[in-house]
C-alpha cells in the first residue's frame, strides 16, 4: 500500500519488489483494488496501480474508532476484575 500511495506503479514493478510470484501480487492487487483502496488502469500492455488516499483515510478513520471502542471495553473489563474478590483455593 506504501508504495501506490506515494505514486503510480507498475504491477510487475511491485511484484519484483517482492519475495513473491507476480500472480500472488496481482492477486493483492486485485483484493485491493476490490476493497476500494487501490484504481487499477491500463497503460498498453501494463497495468498500473495507484493508492486511493482519501479511501485509505476512511478506513483508518474508521478503524482508529473501532479502536476506541475497543480500549473502553477492555478498560471496563479491567476494572470488573480489579473490584473482584480474590478467592483463596
Amino acid at each position: 500500500m506504501r508504495r501506490v500511495l506515494a505514486g503510480e506503479h507498475s504491477v510487475s514493478a511491485l511484484a519484483a519488489k517482492y519475495d513473491m510470484s507476480f500472480a500472488a501480487v496481482q492477486k493483492h492487487v486485485a483484493v485491493l483494488q476490490k476493497s476500494g483502496l487501490l484504481v487499477k488502469r491500463r497503460s498498453g500492455r501494463e497495468q498500473l496501480a495507484t493508492g486511493d488516499v482519501e479511501a485509505v483515510r476512511a478506513v483508518s478513520s474508521m478503524l482508529a474508532e473501532l479502536e476506541q471502542v475497543w480500549r473502553g471495553r477492555i478498560a471496563r473489563i479491567d476494572e470488573l476484575i480489579a473490584t473482584q474478590p480474590q478467592r483463596k483455593e
